[in-house]
């Protein structure tokens, strides 16, 4: 996949996620995970935003898993 499908797709993947509920942000998250992966192993440069958001959606999904949890 080329660099400029690489940003494409990234870019796609922060539309859906501008406004979008919790459930969704955790349903997308492996996706911009996967997308992170493949342009570091294809030396492409991670902007910081995409970086910043994959970190962010990585908490919702681990806060989301915690919350279920008994006390």
């Amino acid at each position: 996949m080329s660099a400029v499908n690489l940003y494409s797709e990234a870019e796609q993947l922060e539309k859906k996620l501008n406004g979008a509920s919790l459930d969704t942000r955790i349903a997308l998250q492996p996706s911009v995970t996967k997308v992170i992966e493949r342009m570091r192993q294809q030396g492409v440069h991670v902007p910081s935003r995409l970086r910043r958001l994959d970190a962010a959606l990585c908490e919702d999904a681990m806060e989301a898993r915690f919350d279920n949890l008994p006390v």
